[in-house]
């Protein structure tokens, strides 16, 4: 897939520790070889904390930004996507206490309680579409 000047994207990290994890972003520029400039929303650089980070990606690595998904709640075991550490993480439900759903990242082996705010609908990039995982009984 093509991408263009001002288009918002996400860019899935390959560092150790990070990896599996998607930073949304605005391309700022095009290169040959399905390159690009991503300026980051959320990622500054290391010299200068007020400086948006901009990094050279490969096409294989973007996919456009997902389309907002409402949701009213989320089922056990549902897969959603929290925002930590300035980026979108893939995990499963596993509980919910109070106003805090409980998020397991199987990759890592962590548990953590995120506020539904800081949680979306996961959503898949296949085949240039949007795929949705099969919905459960929210509780």
């Amino acid at each position: 897939m093509a991408f263009f000047w001002g288009d918002e994207v996400e860019v899935c990290s390959k560092l150790d520790g990070f990896v599996g994890s998607h930073y949304a972003g605005t391309v700022v520029a095009e290169y040959r070889h399905k390159t690009y400039a991503v300026r980051y929303k959320t990622l500054v650089t290391e010299d200068d904390e007020c400086r948006p980070l901009v990094e050279v990606v490969g096409e294989d690595e973007m996919r456009p930004e997902p389309p907002k998904v409402l949701a009213s709640g989320f089922a056990l075991f549902e897969e959603v996507d929290a925002f930590d550490n300035d980026g979108w993480w893939v995990g499963k439900i596993t509980g919910r206490k109070g106003s805090n759903y409980y998020v397991l990242f199987d990759k890592y082996g962590e548990e953590i309680a995120y506020p539904f705010s800081q949680l979306r609908a996961h959503l898949e990039w296949v085949g240039g579409k949007w795929v949705s995982p099969k919905k459960r009984v929210v509780f």
